[in-house]
């Protein structure tokens, strides 16, 4: 972890962050003067707000605005002790509201808890709030939910200031990550958000990528002639699943990697055997690094 500019790293992921939320959906941002930097990891801050924007427009499917708003506060010692294992100090709040259908209590009661979701499997991202809340965590802050049904969600993470001047953030494709070696690459999501933050990351580092919104367009890309060193594939999609495609895509090539993209509730309901050889998984939300260094690791075997 290290010094992070949170403005600097909002206003960069500004285009992504609208592209994900869609026609339907307006994007605000309300920055307060002189915000503090945070000591924080900025790949899971990125990782962080992007996955809070795919649910807030899951929650909007008629549209409605999403609004990222950052300000610098102190939380005394009688706030932090009711928290637990929170120092009293300085902290960058950042808040991520939207209006959409928001949470009833019950649900605002279970939604850090890990494989928690109210999605069904194969419907939408399900993308649970526990790694989130994990983050924040580990990096020395904390994160709240504010919702009421049917008025909208607020997600707030607390993180801690660093006092110093914080070196100014980098975009993704600027960022060493590892790249690639003329390798092309299949993604296969029905997500569009999802799909598109996986391409964008793969271009940014050199990969040739191909995509497909679900296995029936995927299969004829598979039975061409084109290069494919490796299929990134989501678990849950519509109609035939990921696991299933990988079997017909096995047909065609038989030495094919393949890496299974999933959420949490898909991860708690796969058996040992799911995975075969030259296979494997990561779990979304993820890090864009580790995606990164875990595509470029399969291809180099």
């Amino acid at each position: 972890m290290k010094a992070t500019d949170v403005d600097r790293l909002i206003a960069d992921m500004e285009d992504l962050l609208a592209r994900t939320l869609g026609e339907n959906a307006r994007l605000e941002i309300r920055r307060q003067d002189a915000t503090w930097p945070v000591t924080t990891d900025a790949n899971q801050l990125e990782s962080a707000l992007l996955n809070l924007a795919i649910n807030a427009r899951d929650a909007m499917p008629e549209g409605g605005r999403l609004t990222i708003e950052t300000e610098n506060t102190h939380l005394d010692a009688h706030y932090t002790e009711a928290i637990g294992d929170l120092a009293p100090g300085d902290y960058v709040a950042i808040g991520v509201s939207d209006t959409g259908t928001g949470m009833s209590k019950a649900v605002i009661e279970k939604a850090f808890d890990p494989f928690f979701t109210t999605k069904p499997i194969g419907q939408g991202t399900g993308l649970g709030l526990s790694m989130i809340y994990g983050f924040a965590r580990q990096s020395g802050g904390h994160v709240r939910i504010y919702s009421e049904e049917g008025k909208g969600t607020t997600v707030k993470l607390y993180l801690p200031r660093f006092h110093g001047t914080a070196a100014a953030s980098v975009p993704t494709a600027d960022r060493d990550l590892p790249r690639a070696d003329g390798e092309c690459v299949l993604v296969v999501e029905d997500d569009v958000a999802v799909r598109m933050l996986i391409v964008d990351i793969l271009g940014s580092i050199g990969y040739g990528v191909m995509e497909a919104g679900d296995a029936h367009a995927a299969i004829p890309i598979l039975e061409s002639e084109r290069r494919i060193d490796l299929l990134v594939s989501d678990v849950g999609l519509p109609g035939m699943d990921g696991r299933q495609l990988a079997e017909v895509a096995r047909r065609h090539r038989p030495d094919l990697r393949i890496l299974f993209v999933t959420g949490y509730a898909e991860k708690a309901a796969v058996r040992g055997a799911f995975l075969g050889p030259g296979m494997a998984m990561i779990i979304k939300p993820f890090a864009l690094d580790i995606l990164a260094e875990r595509i470029r690791e399969m291809v180099a075997r």
